[in-house]
């Protein structure tokens, strides 16, 4: 229904039903051989919601209502900004779409407002199930709860100190989030993609670490960093993002965002020639490799999200199997809609069980060793 609208228009669309509650909720429980625990933390299911859909947090218990494991916000950056002039976005009939957005959102004030409101609602959540008995937790295992929340943070496209934006970002969200990502991999925003280099990276990851461990925490520590990177890189730029990731001890790595090359099944097409980045499923290969090389490069040693071209249960599985801890989708979302969450895992289960993975952490990396 929605792709009788123009591209933009149906995604707002789209995150205000969810951010409403017009959308389905998810009642069963999750299949027991794809729950899984990652940085202390307990997702009941791998598949995740990219960054992108939910730019301003409006939407997070909806979207985890669907039945995603875990659903990440943003970019946001410190100062709201209209982004790239429209049109920005353009669908592609191979499951793909092309976008230049440029960070379009309505900064840090409006989007730690909404969290704050939301972690109340969300630890009232936790507190209740904690206190119930053990045949309701046995009962709830499993099930669409609080969910796992991740907060993508980006830089304005006019700031000269990118790392100041993401102190900024850390210093006033990371309360709020279950792991953070420092995104320097958007084509879209002139100059972010350069962050990606040895010694810039390296800089930047010290002083945004710094940033995060400096405030006060409880018990759970501070919310993991991930750094999520493009799938446009050299073997040589891979091997420093490595060395980087593994010098500092870097909580993880998402790959990846999405790519400015046009791969065959779609460069025959005239919108191919629209300048932005490309996802859906002509990016599945591409990203799918670049894990592979990542997850050799880094040993197995840190949690990789696998992301691009996600669009089915089979999919998530080549990217748990290429080194994958956890997969996100976006672009798959936005073609199938709230029916393809429980699809999905669904079929993830199965090809787990048919392989004779009793759970995700046996799979993880299997065609990389």
């Amino acid at each position: 229904m929605t792709q009788l609208f123009d591209p933009e228009v149906a995604h707002r669309l789209a995150v205000s039903a969810a951010a409403h509650g017009w959308i389905p909720r998810e009642k069963r429980p999750d299949p027991s051989n794809i729950g899984l625990e990652v940085w202390g933390r307990k997702f009941s299911n791998p598949i995740g919601l990219a960054a992108g859909f939910d730019k301003n947090a409006e939407a997070v218990d909806g979207l985890l209502g669907l039945g995603f494991g875990f659903v990440e916000v943003g970019s946001v950056t410190p100062v709201p900004q209209e982004g790239n002039p429209k049109p920005r976005i353009f669908r592609l009939p191979e499951g793909a779409i092309i976008n230049r957005c440029g960070f379009n959102g309505e900064g840090i004030v409006a989007v730690a407002k909404r969290l704050d409101a939301q972690h109340a609602k969300r630890k009232l959540v936790e507190t209740s199930r904690n206190s119930s008995s053990s045949t309701d937790e046995a009962k709830h295992r499993g099930k669409a709860g609080p969910g796992i929340l991740g907060v993508n943070l980006g830089k304005n496209k006019t700031s000269e100190d990118a790392a100041a934006d993401y102190v900024q970002g850390v210093h006033t969200l990371s309360q709020y989030a279950d792991y953070l990502v420092i995104n320097v991999s958007s084509p879209n925003t002139p100059g972010l993609r350069m962050l990606q280099g040895r010694k810039q990276l390296e800089d930047l990851v010290k002083k945004v670490q710094a940033a995060r461990d400096e405030m006060q925490w409880g018990k759970e520590g501070p919310p993991p960093l991930l750094v999520k990177i493009a799938p446009d890189l050299s073997k040589e730029d891979l091997e420093d993002i490595a060395a980087v990731a593994l010098a500092l001890c870097l909580d993880g790595l998402i790959i990846s965002n999405t790519t400015v090359s046009r791969p065959d099944s779609v460069s025959k097409n005239p919108v191919a020639r629209e300048v932005g980045g490309l996802s859906g499923k002509p990016l599945f290969n591409l990203s799918t490799n670049i894990l592979k090389e990542m997850y050799v490069l880094t040993k197995g040693k840190i949690p990789l999200i696998g992301c691009g071209g996600v669009s089915s249960g089979g999919d998530a599985y080549q990217k748990i199997r290429a080194g994958a801890t956890l997969v996100q989708l976006y672009t798959a979302f936005g073609y199938g809609g709230p029916a393809l969450i429980p699809q999905i895992k669904a079929e993830l289960a199965e090809c787990l069980e048919r392989d004779g993975f009793k759970s995700i952490t046996e799979a993880v990396g299997v065609d990389c060793r």
